[in-house]
């Protein structure tokens, strides 16, 4: 197989070292090239061995891949997504998909004939699989979710303020960042039937970016809260459902399920790799036609447009 990323972050590291483990356990081998955009074309020791060739973005592309990965920043995931799809039978695009759930896909031109995936890796968590497989959320009236966390501590010996996350025109923000939330909700109970929000920049952080997003979302028979910031000292990642049975805390965190009336807690004691490598073998389940694209550009925009507290 042959798969080329474009931008060689943190989250193209990750998605190359677990793509050579899929490989290595089938047996099978992957060519995986690199597209950057920064001076040079050198790559870090870290995934050195595992890269095949690297080229500057925007130099001629000599062959054709199986996947193209968009791991870039989420400003420039149209302006690739045009440039590259001619390249690829498949593309995965990390999320979010675009910097806004207002863009016109027609003048993308996409071909339907392939197949573009976008990123949701907490769909895969055994905590959201488990509310999926276990729970009737049909008889759960209220849904309580919250990510908080710092953005100083997101990413050790790296300024905050130089991130993509300080600055809008980058496609930072609070709201954007931290789509996950809005991702799963749909994926577990669909889109509400109207939306309140309320996003703006409250603290002393120096960036140009939301930092905290609050949302109100009418589903028929279910309200659901969710609070989204960067500026919690200390990291929650939780959705509490409220049922007349139970009241039921997930957290994604601890990766936990918590019965609080009946007093049960399920651990899964899962590590992030577990479900990224999940989230990658459903990928290629999909190139191989085992599987069905579950998150379309189409499904990523409209999830996009709620983070923007609109249908």
């Amino acid at each position: 197989m042959k798969v080329a990323f474009v931008g060689l972050g943190s989250i193209a590291k990750r998605h190359i070292k677990n793509l050579c483990h899929i490989f290595e356990s089938r047996n099978d081998e992957i060519q995986i090239d690199v597209f950057r955009s920064g001076n040079g074309t050198s790559v870090s020791s870290d995934v050195s061995d595992k890269v095949t060739n690297t080229y500057q973005v925007g130099s001629d592309i000599c062959q054709c891949y199986d996947a193209i990965f968009i791991t870039n920043p989420t400003s420039l995931h149209w302006k690739t997504l045009k440039e590259f799809q001619q390249y690829a039978k498949a593309f995965f695009i990390e999320k979010p998909v675009f910097a806004s759930g207002n863009i016109e896909l027609d003048s993308l031109h996409l071909d339907y004939q392939k197949i573009y995936y976008v990123a949701c890796p907490l769909r895969y968590t055994s905590v959201i699989q488990y509310i999926k497989s276990n729970i009737d959320l049909k008889k759960v009236y209220g849904i309580q979710a919250i990510s908080s966390s710092y953005l100083p501590d997101w990413r050790p010996g790296v300024d905050y303020r130089n991130t993509y996350s300080a600055h809008k025109a980058l496609g930072g923000g609070v709201a954007i960042d931290l789509i996950h939330e809005w991702d799963y909700l749909s994926y577990l109970i669909g889109f509400p039937l109207s939306i309140q929000s309320y996003i703006k920049h409250v603290s002393d952080l120096e960036i140009d970016s939301d930092d905290i997003a609050v949302y109100i979302a009418d589903y028929g028979n279910k309200i659901v809260e969710l609070h989204l910031d960067y500026i919690g000292r200390k990291p929650i990642r939780q959705l509490q459902l409220l049922s007349n049975e139970d009241t039921i805390v997930c957290d994604l965190i601890d990766s936990t399920i918590h019965y609080l009336k009946a007093d049960q807690k399920i651990s899964f004691k899962e590590v992030r790799d577990e479900y990224q490598l999940r989230e990658l073998e459903y990928f290629l389940g999909v190139l191989e036609g085992t599987y069905e694209n579950q998150n379309t550009i189409e499904h990523a925009c409209q999830v996009l447009r709620l983070t923007e507290g609109k249908l």
